[in-house]
């Protein structure tokens, strides 16, 4: 039976593997740039603009300084861990998630910079930043410092940093599709009754995505049928509402702002994350534009049987059509649900 405990030991397995093929000297290297992955989770979705990147410097297998993105995109990570690290920095490995910018900006130093000045032996990254600005400079700078620099295509990090990637290669934000569903398939019954499917821990689960979001969009049925608050209720985040979006031709109400087909998510260029609530016209059409880039998919143990069905017709032309589009990533339960996270495969 496969668990949550089984798939991250398959994820860390994956990753050590992958640590050879990445240029990373040890095991270590792989598994503190997961660290640094998972820590610059605490910058989304806040730190926009900026990507939420994350840094560490460890020294004799210490971290002596973190940081991450700090809110409105300044300070950077580097920047925070290495005036955390202060002298202890010197010598020490500095994991970042993104390449050290090499640009000057108003709002603060380049980031190559501080790491040259902080006197660092090692800098291991873990994607290559594609803005144009920095893009191989920010290495480069650190290496003509007798910096060894090192380390490029983590997954963990490139995981971490899915929207900035998204929006750099894709024009758009990173889509999330999420579907609270039947066993056999439903959203609601057949007279549109949904609240709730899914229980308590599945849905304190999906508000802690919306939180990670910077905007959630529904379709015009449901915004004129539920009217909708896309607030999120969890303790601590109540003031955090990502922007609300809706699909459809008309008119909107106030605080709403209205994208007349899924492709329109190309102006989003200040977004980096999306999340899609659906219902089912809305949820087929972004999936026949081919832009969900990950699918949350809760299931409750309930069985509806002529309920309202989760998707609209995707207009497959064959079955070849459907396969090999999704992975599965990482299943968990939140008793009584659970819940299958997959990815697109491109």
């Amino acid at each position: 039976m496969w668990t949550r405990w089984s798939a991250r030991s398959q994820r860390t397995k994956l990753r050590l593997r992958q640590a050879k093929a990445l240029n990373l000297r040890t095991e270590d290297d792989a598994r503190w740039l997961a660290a640094a992955a998972a820590l610059a989770e605490r910058g989304r979705p806040l730190s926009r603009p900026n990507p939420a990147v994350a840094a560490l410097v460890v020294a004799g297998g210490t971290v002596v300084g973190r940081g991450w993105t700090q809110p409105g995109g300044r300070p950077h990570a580097e920047a925070m861990a290495l005036a955390q690290a202060g002298d202890r920095a010197r010598g020490a490995t500095l994991y970042v998630t993104l390449e050290p910018c090499a640009h000057q900006s108003p709002r603060g130093p380049a980031c190559a910079d501080l790491v040259v000045a902080a006197g660092v032996a090692r800098v291991v990254v873990g994607v290559t930043d594609p803005d144009p600005r920095t893009a191989g400079r920010g290495k480069a700078r650190v290496r003509g410092a007798g910096i060894v620099a090192e380390g490029v295509g983590d997954p963990c990090c490139a995981g971490s940093l899915a929207g900035y990637l998204a929006q750099a290669a894709l024009g758009r934000p990173h889509v999330t599709l999420k579907l609270a569903t039947s066993l056999d398939g439903c959203i609601a019954l057949a007279d549109g009754t949904s609240r709730w499917i899914t229980g308590p821990a599945a849905r304190a689960h999906a508000h802690r995505e919306r939180a990670r979001a910077d905007a959630i969009l529904v379709g015009g049925g449901t915004l004129r049928a539920d009217a909708p608050a896309l607030d999120v209720r969890l303790p601590g985040l109540e003031d955090h509402a990502p922007d609300r979006l809706v699909l459809t031709g008309g008119a909107v109400p106030d605080g709403w702002t209205a994208l007349p087909d899924p492709q329109a998510i190309h102006e989003l260029r200040h977004m980096q994350y999306l999340f899609v609530e659906g219902g089912a016209e809305t949820a087929a059409a972004f999936l026949r534009a081919d832009l969900v880039d990950r699918l949350l998919l809760y299931r409750a143990p309930v069985l509806l049987g002529g309920g309202k069905p989760a998707l609209a017709d995707l207009q497959l032309s064959g079955l070849w059509q459907a396969h090999d589009r999704w992975l599965l990533t990482d299943r968990r339960s939140f008793a009584p649900d659970t819940l299958e996270i997959f990815t697109r495969t491109r």
